[in-house]
């Protein structure tokens, strides 16, 4: 089973970190990571990051069928709002009046993405988030001028996070009361997944850190905080920390907080190397962009900034595409197939007139025959009852004998073709020297097998003119008696 390439990009301000997976299965495998940046511009924009991504895609040789972007948590906003439903399609449809009512302020220019943290029978408890259509824009627009179109952009919390739950082990998947605690360069997560709505809330945050903050001094104050949010069956126990500075002491967390801390390796998770990770700002960024590329593996997707901005057309857009040219190449080759044998028709119908013109005066005096009369059957019945007059004694004529044997034998014939044929006789003129018929048939081979009936008769020598006219088969046949 062939497998896909997805690309995972974490988008900052002015860096940017991109991961590409490769899938075969349920399995999947690194291509390349790497991170630009953006910060020896004098303004930096997206537009130059996208060009960076684009260019160190291309030289990596970094092939992917979907984009998906982190987006970096200075960039967008993290609200707590609650729904009086429990429906996703009743949310999504009152999402905005009930974020609008919650924080007091016209969203207009605002687009927002959510997630069920919890449902009960008093409706929803949502963590909404909200970015700048603005910002979104500048960054949809700058991927797409480079040929890279992201099908969803996502919080870049909601990626770690899922970096985080798919890559962690069976044993731990199963247990509730964990949380992790990330600490980048400038950027700070908590993290507290459940397996399902019914067992708990999960919690999700963000924050900014100052490098000259001390980094366990902060753990040790906002660990209660966070821990308190946490709505589960089960207390949190156990913190997992990742510090990409190295200066979190985990022994005195422990001491203060009076639970189980331990470090958190998350290059681990991906059982990636130190130097395949050489290219990249920090493990966190990775984490955050490699959880982006699993994005596609989620079904549904419901924290994607896209939904509800600059909704992701790319493959209607490219299967439109390919249906109007297949349509058009159709179309063009009917008209041409058209063409050809409209063509090929005009040039038989040519040649047909050109030998119509050229022997119609060398056959018109053969094709011409006499009219027919207006009842030949009427004619063949009184020829009937002059016989029967004859043999019956009622009338004498010299030679008659003869004529009646001859006569009986040109019936006889009649009678063996004229069904098959579809014979119609128009006169018959028997005398001792010789016998003339005229009639029709349906067809020149039905006349012929006509003729050949009379010959069986071994009357004479037959003489025949034939000719077509209005669909039938005119014949003239005279026999002249064999002496």
């Amino acid at each position: 089973m062939e497998g896909q390439n997805y690309l995972g990009i974490y988008l900052g301000k002015d860096t940017a970190t991109v991961v590409c997976l490769g899938t075969k299965g349920q399995d999947t495998e690194i291509q390349g990571c790497f991170s630009v940046s953006a910060e020896g511009q004098d303004v930096p924009t997206q537009q130059e990051l996208a060009n960076l991504i684009a260019k160190r895609c291309s030289e990596r040789g970094l092939k992917f069928s979907e984009v998906a972007v982190a987006l970096d948590c200075a960039m967008f906003m993290q609200h707590n709002v609650h729904s009086e439903f429990s429906d996703t399609k009743q949310i999504n449809a009152t999402i905005r009046f009930d974020t609008e009512e919650a924080l007091a302020m016209d969203i207009t220019d605002v687009a927002i993405a959510f997630k069920i943290a919890s449902s009960d029978q008093s409706g929803s408890a949502l963590s909404v988030f909200t970015a700048h259509r603005k910002i979104l824009s500048e960054i949809i627009l700058s991927l797409q001028s480079n040929n890279i179109d992201p099908s969803t952009i996502e919080p870049d919390i909601n990626c770690l996070s899922r970096y985080i739950s798919q890559r962690r082990s069976v044993t731990e998947a199963q247990q509730m009361g964990i949380l992790s605690g990330i600490l980048s360069r400038n950027r700070g997560y908590f993290i507290s997944p459940v397996l399902s709505e019914s067992r708990g809330q999960s919690v999700l945050r963000t924050f900014l850190l100052s490098p000259i903050q001390d980094r366990t001094e902060l753990l040790a104050r906002e660990i209660p905080i966070t821990a308190a949010l946490v709505k589960t069956d089960e207390s949190i126990n156990r913190l997992k920390v990742f510090d990409s500075t190295g200066s979190v002491n985990c022994e005195q967390l422990k001491q203060r907080l009076g639970m189980e801390t331990e470090s958190l390796d998350l290059a681990a998770f991906a059982a990636i190397g130190s130097e395949a990770l050489a290219d990249c700002a920090n493990p966190v960024d990775f984490a955050i962009a490699y959880g982006a590329a699993l994005a596609h593996m989620e079904k549904p997707q419901s924290i994607n900034f896209r939904n509800d901005f600059l909704p992701y057309m790319g493959k209607k857009l490219r299967l439109q595409k390919t249906l109007r040219f297949l349509s058009i190449t159709v179309t063009i080759l009917v008209l041409v197939l058209g063409a050809y044998f409209q063509l090929q028709l005009l040039q038989k119908n040519r040649y047909r007139s050109r030998l119509r013109k050229n022997y119609q005066k060398d056959y018109s005096a053969v094709m011409l025959g006499k009219n027919l009369p207006a009842n030949p059957m009427k004619k063949l019945t009184g020829e009937l009852e002059r016989i029967k007059n004859v043999k019956s004694g009622q009338l004498s004529v010299t030679g008659e004998e003869s004529i009646t044997a001859k006569l009986t034998l040109i019936l006889d014939a009649f009678n063996k073709c004229a069904a098959k044929t579809n014979l119609n006789i128009d006169t018959i003129s028997i005398t001792t020297k010789s016998i003339s018929i005229t009639g029709d048939t349906s067809s020149r081979q039905n006349t012929l097998d006509f003729r050949k009936a009379l010959e069986n008769t071994n009357l004479g020598n037959l003489q025949e003119n034939l000719t077509s006219k209005g669909g039938r088969d005119n014949f003239n046949i005279s026999i002249v008696p064999k002496k």
